[in-house]
């Protein structure tokens, strides 16, 4: 009998409504995603996703916090804060980051802002950056392709099975990383977010 590896998928509702057991049934799943979370709200449950003591993390947040109407750089340091953390207690443990998805178009220069700055990051933390756009996003780049959600956020079969197609292969380059055997070092700066 195989090792099935433990893959937690973390994050809000796009998360949370997705059947990844169902969708990836040579993997063990854990659902972390939770309705309507921010990058907050994450940070605080990390305990849930060290607990779940994960092979691989696959991780999306953020979208919530720009309806909360919080800036770029405070999603962006959010993130990268919660990803540090995360390296920090979950030092073996793959990491894969996911770009915030698409939404409407109003949405779209916030959006592509935080993930060109999420990209960049991803590497210093040992993530490898899986980005959905070209798979989600309609012919003006801007918003969410209109057949992939009924209200521009939240997704349907549809959405979810091009999510699929980007996220499968992702994950078998994700399993040929070598897990980390001790945690790495990242100086914790502070920032002047004014």
């Amino acid at each position: 009998m195989t090792h099935r590896e433990t893959v937690a998928f973390v994050g809000d509702s796009l998360t949370e409504n997705g059947d990844w057991a169902a969708w990836l049934p040579d993997e063990q799943v854990v659902n972390l995603g939770v309705g309507g979370d921010t990058v907050a709200g994450l940070t605080e449950r990390l305990h849930d996703v060290v607990a779940a003591n994960p092979d691989s993390v696959v991780l999306m947040i953020g979208t919530n916090d720009f309806t909360a109407r919080r800036s770029v750089e405070q999603v962006v340091r959010g993130i990268e804060n919660l990803m540090v953390a995360m390296r920090r207690e979950l030092p073996g443990t793959r990491l894969l980051l996911q770009s915030i998805a698409p939404r409407g178009a109003e949405f779209a220069p916030r959006l592509k802002d935080a993930n060109r700055h999420l990209r960049q990051f991803s590497s210093t933390v040992r993530a490898q950056w899986l980005d959905l756009w070209p798979a989600l996003v309609d012919e003006s780049g801007d918003a969410l392709r209109p057949e992939f959600a009924a209200d521009h956020v939240h997704l349907t079969d549809a959405g979810y099975q091009a999510w699929l197609g980007e996220l499968q292969p992702a994950l078998e380059r994700l399993r040929d990383e070598p897990p980390m055997s001790r945690p790495i070092s990242v100086l914790d700066v502070a920032y002047d977010i004014e």
